[in-house]
């Protein structure tokens, strides 16, 4: 497995600003890793596209943020918690009181363009380093893959944002881009996709494996076609996924969040985490997912390390979606009589859990004692929504029909390519307004906790109506996240989204 948190920390730190060239402001010592010495051999410029993986399991991004933003936003959970003193950054979000000083809503801005800085000094430096051809369009493959990734969290989530595609010369340059208009930050997305999926591999084997692959880049883009509306090209793309990658379905749901199938038959791409390593920090190697979500200080010994928090609780209406017979709610969730590994039973209630749900998809027990570092994995692109994309962009046709099919059957434990009426779906599905409609029930169902919903309900024009009916106090303007202030304060060109 790729280890990207620490390697290429020294490029990470340059990932914004160009190097000067004056001598006289060369006065670090000659030892010191800085854009002029380090560019120079294959090992640089392995280590520098393994740098730009490094944002992606830290606080602002899968670590913490994004399931504030993905799920706690949307239908599919509230904050749950020790009272009304506890995470209140995570109260704001749930609450839609989102100041324009939100900490996880800047920490997803700043972390992602730090990512995005990291790979344009990839795509700037390497293609002049002498090495071995493959591993160059490697390297410039990941980090066109990495900056699309980044964009499209910070282009969905903010709307229009500044489109940076060289490395400032200075802090001053830096601190004068404005905001350029999503349609451009979209079309930069696709660009670097559709190159990144001619320079990719499509495999990777031992040590590197979970790093972008064309495949990766492939579901990307058709996700960010689908997120466009762009149907005819989102079906082309997770058509040529489906068809193309090699991968396949897990037979059993649950093999999706497993440490030991990591990167497995089904992944497209997975954030990395490695436990053992950091103690209490949202910003280590290891995933605080386990502790953060775990049912909160229940157990004797505790059924998480710490005790559990209790964060990002299941809403009820999320829980009673499941069919009977649907082995997702059990992979997906803990409801009360269910059994932890060593026997303890899931309370009818818990502290700011009034229900006694809580998330298990990404549970795995006690780590270490005292650390909230989880060694699992975090899915960011499966098979199973490469067909749930091709069934929404198709609509409800034969192939859109058989696709969203298959993920349904493996759902019910039954062999994905076999008909099966008592649970598929057919052009009207019963109790569905229509097909799409069935379609987006089924990415809730499939994709819970994957960090998900809240892009789902804003592209489809469904946050604000679904969330009133939750008693929510949301309105139009949250279909966008307020612009940091810290950034605005250092940066005037920056103006504010509305409503903030």
């Amino acid at each position: 497995m790729i280890t990207i948190t620490r390697i290429g920390a020294a490029t990470l730190a340059l990932g914004l600003l160009g190097g000067c060239t004056k001598e006289y402001l060369n006065l670090q010592p000659t030892n010191t890793v800085t854009t002029e010495n380090f560019y120079k051999t294959q090992t640089d410029a392995i280590q520098a596209a393994t740098a730009t993986y490094s944002q992606l399991n830290q606080n602002g991004m899968f670590s913490y943020s994004l399931w504030g933003i993905g799920d706690v936003m949307s239908d599919n959970s509230f904050l749950g918690g020790g009272g009304a003193a506890d995470g209140i950054e995570f109260q704001q979000l749930d609450n839609f009181t989102i100041p324009a000083t939100n900490p996880l809503t800047t920490s997803h801005w700043q972390r992602a363009y730090l990512g995005i800085g990291a790979a344009n000094q990839v795509l700037l430096r390497v293609p002049d380093i002498t090495m071995d051809a493959a591993i160059k369009n490697r390297c410039l493959g990941e980090a066109e893959f990495l900056r699309a990734l980044y964009y499209f969290y910070l282009v969905r989530a903010f709307g229009d944002i500044p489109l940076v595609l060289t490395p400032a010369t200075s802090a001053a340059e830096a601190a004068t881009v404005t905001r350029t208009p999503q349609a451009q930050v979209y079309a930069q997305i696709i660009k670097d996709l559709t190159d990144a999926i001619t320079k990719l591999p499509a495999s990777y084997t031992t040590d590197d494996l979970g790093r972008a692959t064309k495949w990766s880049a492939t579901a990307l883009l058709a996700k960010v076609y689908l997120t466009q509306g762009d149907m005819a090209n989102a079906a082309t793309q997770a058509r040529a996924v489906i068809t193309g990658s090699g991968k396949a379905l897990w037979p059993n749901f649950a093999d999706n969040f497993r440490v030991e199938t990591e990167n497995g038959q089904e992944s497209l791409f997975e954030v990395q985490y490695k436990n053992g390593l950091n103690s209490y920090t949202t910003d280590g190697p290891g995933s605080p997912v386990n502790e953060f979500w775990g049912a909160r200080f229940f157990g004797s010994p505790y059924v998480v390390s710490s005790g559990g928090y209790g964060f990002n609780v299941p809403e009820k209406d999320l829980v009673t979606s499941y069919a009977a017979g649907d082995t997702r709610r059990a992979v997906t969730l803990f409801v009360p009589g269910d059994k932890y590994p060593d026997g303890q039973v899931q309370p009818a209630t818990l502290v700011g859990d009034p229900n006694g749900y809580n998330v298990r998809k990404f549970f795995v027990g006690t780590v270490n004692v005292n650390n909230w570092d989880s060694p699992l994995n975090v899915p960011v692109l499966r098979l199973a929504e490469m067909y749930l994309i091709l069934a929404e962009a198709v609509g409800p046709t034969t192939e859109g029909i058989e696709a969203v099919n298959k993920v349904r059957r493996r759902a019910f434990g039954l062999a994905i390519n076999t008909p099966a009426p008592a649970v598929d779906f057919t052009a009207a599905p019963a109790g569905f307004a229509d097909f799409k409609t069935a379609v987006i029930q089924e990415r809730r169902l499939e994709l819970a906790f994957e960090n998900d919903r809240w892009y789902d309900l804003k592209r489809t024009g469904k946050l604000v109506a679904t969330l009133k009916a939750q008693g929510k106090g949301v309105q139009e303007f949250n279909n966008l996240l307020p612009i940091p202030q810290s950034e605005i304060n250092v940066n005037p060109n920056l103006t504010q989204n509305p409503g903030y």
